[in-house]
């Protein structure tokens, strides 16, 4: 078991090596003066941001107001494309009908959309979650859509030979046999997620890590602009271990997610 220890702890150390690096040549640069503070400052002086904001409440607040839009955004357009993914994966008429107009809507950049969706919603709440939700919708869907056509037919037509109905089909062979593609789908909306709030809330906000940037961008604060970057990359990586986590406890029984 103790031999185990330092294997596991240098498998878990293993992925931070490079950031550590990088951050300990940045370091460098910055102390002997070869990269100026006004381009990019020290990490040094990024970490005292850090503390600054955090003995302050405003970047907890900031953190807070973010993740609900985020989260918000997520669970509506997410909710919407796993739907339309069933739909269409499971039902042939529904894909008939619904398939080219989804896939015409998906080819339109939703970031392009920001005028008339400040248009529509103006520059509140709804705005924001609006945009995070068209975004997260389409890879939810086209995963899910992607990983019911792609269920095993073999499965199938065993489930019918023993008899299942279509409902006891669709729980114990299709949707487990997509689940794979669909979390899939789920992590790369979750990168989408915090992209498009950046830019949502970078627009026009009063709150929110974006506007904590472009509020001190206004102040020539750089070392408030580098930390809300890298707040939102360590949301994101948050984000990402999350769906991780998430693959492992519901995907126990596939092969590929088995420990040996």
């Amino acid at each position: 078991m103790n031999k185990k220890l330092p294997k596991l702890w240098l498998k878990q150390l293993t992925p931070w090596i490079v950031p550590i690096l990088l951050i300990v040549f940045w370091q460098l640069l910055s102390q002997f003066g070869w990269l100026q503070a006004r381009v990019l400052p020290a990490p040094t002086a990024v970490i005292q941001a850090a503390i600054t904001l955090a003995s302050s409440g405003e970047l907890l607040r900031h953190i807070i107001v973010s993740s609900y839009r985020a989260l918000v955004g997520l669970l509506i357009g997410g909710g919407i494309g796993f739907i339309l993914g069933l739909l269409n994966g499971v039902f042939p008429i529904a894909e008939k009908l619904l398939d080219s107009s989804v896939q015409m809507l998906r080819n339109i950049p939703h970031l392009a959309m920001i005028p008339l969706i400040i248009v529509w919603f103006g520059i509140g709440e709804e705005a924001k979650i609006f945009l995070v939700a068209i975004g997260v919708m389409f890879p939810i869907y086209l995963n899910t859509y992607h990983g019911i056509h792609t269920v095993d037919k073999g499965l199938l037509e065993m489930g019918k030979v023993y008899g299942l109905k279509p409902w006891e089909q669709f729980w114990q062979i299709i949707l487990p046999g997509a689940l794979p593609s669909i979390l899939i789908g789920l992590r790369y909306a979750l990168g989408i997620m915090w992209l498009t709030l950046i830019v949502a809330e970078t627009i026009a906000s009063d709150s929110g890590i974006g506007y904590m940037a472009m509020n001190a961008r206004e102040f020539m604060q750089t070392d408030v602009i580098v930390f809300s970057i890298l707040v939102y990359a360590l949301l994101g990586k948050l984000a990402d271990i999350s769906a991780k986590v998430l693959e492992e406890k519901l995907l126990q029984w596939h092969p590929s997610y088995q420990v040996a």
